[in-house]
């Protein structure tokens, strides 16, 4: 997945900005992202501080190696039924 130009703290700070009263095309144009886009980064990151932010991604980390931790660990069980099974 490709990586934000932006970090949490400039996301959560651009929608600070909108929820404080400045217009969502004015925040895009300041900051040169597309309304759909900060429509999608409001609905991730609206209402969290930067420390929340900053768990949500070491969560998510956490998350994405416990996957590939089962998925490996699927596949070894996949394999070691097919060389039971071919005795």
């Amino acid at each position: 997945m490709r990586k934000s130009r932006f970090s949490e703290t400039q996301i959560i700070s651009m929608i600070k900005e909108q929820e404080a009263g400045m217009p969502t095309a004015e925040v895009c144009r300041k900051h040169g992202l597309s309304p759909n886009t900060f429509y999608k980064f409001k609905s991730k990151y609206g209402g969290m501080n930067a420390s929340d932010a900053v768990r949500l991604r070491t969560l998510e980390d956490e998350n994405a190696k416990l996957k590939r931790l089962l998925a490996d660990a699927m596949l070894d069980n996949t394999v070691l039924k097919d060389l039971l099974g071919k005795r």
